[in-house]
């Protein structure tokens, strides 16, 4: 029994650690895409290593899968000791992935261009920011890292007062604003700003939108049937309620169950199909902590 109980239980993590994979890689190829075929033509300069990567592919013409690579790697040698070994493993992965991705879309895209540069060149930072920050709001979603800036500033945050946000700010602003020696151009400035915002804004939209909670309260005459079914089919928890109706006096069981906002709407196709009379409350909630949900930080 213990032996059956265990294999499932790694079963089931086997499979979430795929899922988590298959996401993570999917997000990276969104993010490479999006960095290869609409940022590079336009010679942007954003924030991070991607924005360093840029700079040194403008300038020297080395191939910013090279660069990505390699700085991530260098900055994870130099601060091995002040990160975990969790950050380090899911920082070499996801950067493996990328710098590989990058190394192939960006010859691909320099012979066969998606875009002409310099024709509607806002319209290809929009579309390239917004590629790039669903990209990384999926990585992000999955527990995935593509590492970047955010070694520097978890030094910075370590060994300084500085906070993660300012942190990240400060190296952006740096690398961005870097571009004026090389193009000395405002114009390419403002453009490395509009991408970083565009991605910032497209990212925090994705990973809010998938880590959604919601709570539903059920009332209902089979809810020993909807509680079976949400355990088994959703696979949620059901925390069931004696209560007592004010008008009826009569005693009722309430149902209280916490899924994401994707999930909702299996829930209510579910306690339809078993009982369409019930009475069902949905609220959203700011935030739940807990097994299947966000760990508290």
């Amino acid at each position: 029994m213990d032996n059956s109980t265990n294999v499932a239980k790694y079963a089931v993590k086997f499979s979430h650690q795929y899922k988590d994979m298959f996401f993570i890689t999917f997000g990276i190829l969104m993010y490479a895409f999006g960095y290869t075929a609409f940022i590079l033509p336009e010679h942007v300069v954003m924030g991070g290593v991607a924005g360093i990567s840029a700079l040194l592919f403008y300038a020297f013409k080395l191939p910013p899968g090279i660069a990505i690579w390699v700085l991530n790697l260098t900055m994870l040698v130099i601060a091995y000791r002040a990160l975990s070994k969790q950050f380090v493993i899911r920082t070499v992965i996801g950067v493996t992935i990328l710098s590989s991705l990058v190394g192939v879309l960006q010859p691909l895209f320099e012979q066969y261009p998606v875009i002409t540069p310099g024709e509607d060149k806002f319209m290809h930072v929009l579309i390239g920011g917004a590629l790039g920050g669903a990209g990384l709001g999926i990585v992000f979603s999955h527990n995935g890292s593509t590492g970047g800036t955010d070694i520097i500033v978890a030094l910075l945050n370590k060994y300084t007062r500085m906070s993660f946000g300012r942190a990240m700010q400060t190296c952006d602003i740096c690398i961005i604003c870097s571009s004026y020696f090389l193009f000395h151009s405002l114009e390419t400035i403002v453009y490395g700003v509009a991408f970083t915002l565009i991605a910032s804004f497209v990212c925090d939209y994705v990973v809010n939108g998938t880590r959604q909670t919601v709570q539903f309260i059920i009332i209902s005459k089979k809810y020993d049937a909807i509680a079976d079914t949400i355990n088994n089919s959703v696979h949620r928890g059901v925390t069931l309620i004696k209560g007592t109706g004010w008008y009826s006096k009569s005693d009722v069981q309430i149902l209280i169950v916490l899924a994401r906002k994707y999930e909702s709407q299996d829930v209510f196709n579910l306690i339809k199909r078993i009982d369409p009379m019930a009475m069902v409350s949905q609220s959203f909630c700011q935030g739940v902590f807990g097994s299947g949900f966000d760990t508290i930080k």
